[in-house]
C-alpha cells in the first residue's frame, strides 16, 4: 500500500473515472460483477485528499487493515 498511487491501482486494475462533484464527496468506489473495481474521483479536488481517499478505497476493498482515516473523512459501504 505504500506504492505510488498509480502503480497500486494499476497493479490491481483498478479503472478511475473523474465526475463533477457536490464539495463533500471525496470519491467512491464501485465493484463490478467480475470484481474488478471502478474509482470515482471528483474532479478539481486536491491531489493529496484524492491520495488518502484512493488508498483508504482501495484498503476497504481488498480488505487490508490500515490505520484510522484522518479527520474528517470516512469510508462508508453502501
Amino acid at each position: 500500500m505504500n506504492a505510488p498511487l498509480p502503480q497500486l491501482l494499476a497493479e490491481h486494475g483498478v479503472d478511475v473515472v473523474e465526475i463533477e462533484a457536490a464539495a463533500g464527496f471525496t470519491g467512491g468506489t464501485f465493484q463490478r460483477p467480475d470484481g474488478s473495481l471502478l474509482f470515482v474521483r471528483p474532479a478539481g479536488r486536491p491531489v493529496e485528499e484524492w491520495e488518502i481517499t484512493a488508498r483508504a478505497l482501495l484498503g476497504r476493498a481488498l480488505r487490508v487493515a490500515l490505520p484510522p482515516l484522518p479527520a474528517p473523512f470516512e469510508v462508508t459501504e453502501l
